[in-house]
Parts: C-alpha cells; structure tokens; sequence
C-alpha cells in the first residue's frame, strides 16, 4: 500500500501502516480472527497496539496459531512455555487469562453456534458507521462496549472491560471509527 494515501494513523510504520490499510476496521466474521483478537487486546492492556503489533508474529507462535479449542487445553507445562517463548509479553496473569478467555470462547461458541452471531448482536449485526473528523471526536468505550464488556465478565472472560471490547470492536470492523479524510473510511463503510 502506498504511503502517499491519506490516513487517519499508521503513516510512519510500514507494520502500522499495513494493518491500518487492510484490516483494522475491516468487519471480520472469522472466528479464529476473533479469537485472536480477544487474546491480543488482553495483552495490550496498559500497553500500545503499535507494541503488541510488532509481537503479533511472535504471540501467533506461541499460542500455535491462536487456535482457542488448543489454548483451551494449555496446562502448567504450556503457561511456562509461553512464559520463555520469545518476543512476547510475559505477563503470567496475561497468559492464564488467554486460557481462560478460551474455554470461554469455546462455551460462547457452543451457545451461539459461532463467536461472531454472539459478538455481533452487540451491534445488531451490522457495523456501526462514525463519521469522524479528528481523533480528539473518537470514543474510547460506548454504550455496545459497556454492554459487551459486562456480558463478557458475566460469563467469565477477563482482562475485557469497556475500553478493551471497544478496542475490539474497532479492530474486528463492529464500528468504523477511521476518519473520514482516511482513504479506508469510505472502504470500510462500503463493505457488508
């Protein structure tokens, strides 16, 4: 992707710049994806995304592809693994509660028949559109991230509160929060 176009962030990492031009914001439906993005943002906690970025990679490898019915399964012998694994952030809490955050995600899915119907219903099954035009308009939680974020907790999930679930929900394209003079405003508003 061209570093000419206009863009709301990502400008001056090509990592950034990758991610923002072709999948944040982009509504994902995949449930691995999902998954993923759970774990990622349980690890951004306190931390930058440009951080938890750049580990991405690295956190792929350790938790085998992010395969939540194989995390689900992860006992002491793989918490220690992870912990020495390479390029992560070894946060022990961190890593327990991407276990966790599995059997839940495994227990969602059983319910619903996929994460994403679940995920999903916390905005109607379709993304939410913000015509923003500077980031200081941006929210960092909404109404749909509070309520996410509270189910979520009720059904066991951690490291998830309001700010995270809107994080995600940026992420996954559930709200499309690039800013309007952004080349993937228009991009993501027209996809279904």
């Amino acid at each position: 992707m061209s570093s000419d176009k206009v863009r709301c962030w990502g400008n001056k990492d090509p990592l950034g710049r990758e991610y923002h031009d072709t999948e944040w914001g982009t509504p994902s439906h995949d449930d691995g994806l999902l998954f993923e993005h759970i774990v990622l943002e349980g690890f951004q906690a306190g931390l930058s995304w440009g951080t938890i970025l750049k580990k991405r990679e690295a956190f792929r490898r350790a938790f085998e592809g992010f395969d939540p019915k194989r995390v689900a399964r992860y006992n002491e012998k793989d918490i220690e693994r992870i912990m020495g694994a390479e390029g992560i952030i070894r946060n022990r809490r961190k890593v327990e509660s991407a276990i966790n955050n599995a059997k839940r995600f495994l227990e969602v899915q059983k319910e619903f028949g996929s994460f994403d119907r679940y995920a999903w219903g916390f905005v109607g099954g379709k993304t939410i559109q913000h015509d923003l035009k500077e980031f200081s308009e941006m929210q960092t939680e909404s109404k749909e991230s509070k309520a996410m974020s509270a189910d979520m907790k009720g059904r066991g999930f951690t490291f998830i509160g309001p700010t995270s679930c809107y994080a995600y929900m940026q992420a996954v394209g559930m709200i499309n929060d690039h800013l309007v003079r952004c080349f993937r405003h228009g991009e993501v508003r027209a996809l279904k």
